[in-house]
C-alpha cells in the first residue's frame, strides 16, 4: 500500500507527525509484502524557514519527500496552484491514499484533486464545524469532508455533524484527537525546557528591565491572536489591547507570542506604542511547538482564537477564553465538559469570564479516545476500510 499524505501550514505538522510514527511502527511489525509506502508532500502553503525547520526537528517529521513551494497568495491562488501541482504527483506516484488533515488550503485542493483522479482521500480531523460559512476553514472541512472516501473524526460532536449532513455510516470512524498524540508525545520534553530561556531567546523588544521582572513571575496569562475578526478592524482591535493593557495586566502579566499578521494591524492603526509601554506584558516573536506547549503548561490563562490551543487547554486543564463568536471545537467549552469560555471580542463577555477563570484551579478535561493513541487508530482505519 502507497500512502500520499499532505501538509500544509504548521498546525498540520503536528497532526501529521504521530501518524508517520504509527506507519512506522506498522512496517516494524509487518512482512515486507503489507508494508506502507509513505510519501509525505508539504504544498509549502504557509512557509518560514526558521519556523518550518523547527518544527520538522521538534515533532521528529522527515524532510518533505515532495515540497510543493506554492507559497503565500490569495485564497484562489493557493487552491488553484496546489492542485495542479499535487495532480503532477499523484500521476506519478499513484498512491491507494490520500491522507489529508484539518482544514487550510491545501487540505481543501489535494482532497479534489485526488477525488478527480480516483485516488482514495482520508481526511483526518473530520467533522468540525463551527456553522459560520463566513470562515475559509469551513469551507475547506465541508468540502474536503464531502471529497473524502474515510472520514476520521475526533469527537462524537463531530461524528454527529457527519450524519447530520447524510455521510454514510461506514465512511465515518470515531478515532480521536490526534493533536493530543503529539502533546503526549512530547509532553515530558516540553517540561524540561527552560521558562526564562524562551522569553530571553524570543523577546520581540529587547528590555533587560522587563525580562527580569517576569523572570521572578509565579503566575502568568498567555495571549495569541491572529484572526481577522480580531485583528482586522481597528475598533475592535483597539478595544481589546486597550483591555489588555488597562485592565487585564493590572491583574497577572501576560505573555503574547504575537503572530506577524498582528503585528502589521498594529502598526497599521497606530497602537503599537501603547502596547510596547505595558510593563507588565511581554511580547514574543512566533515560537514553536514545544515552547508554547511549555508556556501552556505552566500559564494561568489563555487568551486565543486559535482552534488546536483550546484542545491542548483541555488537556493540559489551563482555563480559557475563546476569542471568538463560534467554534468547530464546542467540545472544548465548559458546557460540553471543558475547560474554556466562548466569549467572542465583546470586552464586557471577556471581562466577566475572565474575572471568573482568574479564580479557578487547573483542571485537565480529557474527552473519550483524546490518549495519545489517535494515530494508531487512523492507521487502523484506513488498512482495514471495505
Amino acid at each position: 500500500m502507497k500512502i500520499i499524505s499532505v501538509v500544509g501550514a504548521r498546525p498540520n505538522f503536528m497532526k501529521i507527525a504521530p501518524f508517520i510514527r504509527a506507519i512506522g511502527k506498522y512496517n516494524q511489525i509487518n512482512t515486507s509484502n503489507e508494508r506502507i509506502q509513505h510519501v509525505l508532500v508539504h504544498t509549502g502553503q504557509h512557509y518560514d524557514e526558521r519556523m518550518s525547520n523547527t518544527f520538522f526537528k521538534e515533532l521528529d517529521i522527515p524532510e518533505p519527500d515532495v515540497n510543493l513551494e506554492v507559497g503565500s497568495g490569495s485564497h484562489a491562488e493557493q487552491v488553484g496552484l496546489t492542485m495542479i501541482a499535487f495532480e503532477k504527483v499523484l500521476l506519478k506516484e499513484r498512491p491507494d491514499w490520500v491522507v489529508v488533515v484539518g482544514d487550510v488550503n491545501a487540505t481543501l485542493a489535494c482532497s479534489v484533486t485526488a477525488k478527480k483522479e480516483l485516488v482514495k482521500c482520508c481526511h483526518i480531523e473530520a467533522g468540525l464545524r463551527s456553522h459560520d460559512i463566513s470562515m475559509p476553514e469551513e469551507i475547506n472541512r465541508m468540502v474536503t469532508d464531502r471529497m473524502s472516501d474515510l472520514l476520521l473524526t475526533p469527537d462524537k460532536m463531530s461524528s454527529e455533524n457527519l450524519r447530520n449532513e447524510g455521510e454514510p455510516e461506514n465512511s465515518i470512524v470515531f478515532v480521536g484527537n490526534i493533536m493530543i498524540d503529539t502533546l503526549e508525545y512530547l509532553r515530558e520534553k516540553a517540561t524540561k525546557i527552560d521558562f526564562n530561556n524562551i522569553l530571553e531567546v524570543n523577546a520581540l523588544l529587547e528590555n533587560e528591565d522587563r525580562l527580569k521582572f517576569f523572570s521572578k513571575i509565579k503566575d502568568y496569562g498567555l495571549i495569541t491572536m491572529h484572526r481577522p475578526s480580531n485583528v482586522d478592524d481597528e475598533q475592535i482591535l483597539e478595544a481589546i489591547l486597550n483591555w489588555y493593557v488597562d485592565d487585564a495586566t493590572e491583574r497577572i502579566p501576560l505573555i503574547w507570542p504575537i503572530h506577524p499578521r498582528t503585528v502589521k494591524q498594529i502598526e497599521q492603526f497606530g497602537l503599537w506604542n501603547k502596547l510596547i509601554a505595558c510593563r507588565n506584558l511581554l511580547l514574543l516573536k512566533p515560537i514553536g511547538y514545544l515552547d508554547m506547549l511549555r508556556l501552556n503548561m505552566g500559564a494561568k490563562i489563555m487568551l486565543t482564537d486559535s482552534g488546536g490551543l483550546q484542545e491542548e487547554c483541555c488537556v493540559l486543564g489551563t482555563p480559557f477564553l475563546t476569542l471568538r463568536w463560534n467554534t468547530e471545537r464546542p467540545i472544548t467549552l465548559t458546557e460540553n465538559g471543558g475547560a474554556g469560555f466562548l466569549v467572542g471580542n465583546n470586552i464586557s463577555n471577556i471581562k466577566r469570564d475572565f474575572d471568573l477563570i482568574m479564580n479557578q484551579n487547573r483542571n485537565p478535561k480529557r474527552p473519550k479516545l483524546w490518549d495519545g493513541n489517535t494515530a494508531d487508530r487512523c492507521l487502523n482505519a484506513i488498512v482495514n476500510f471495505k
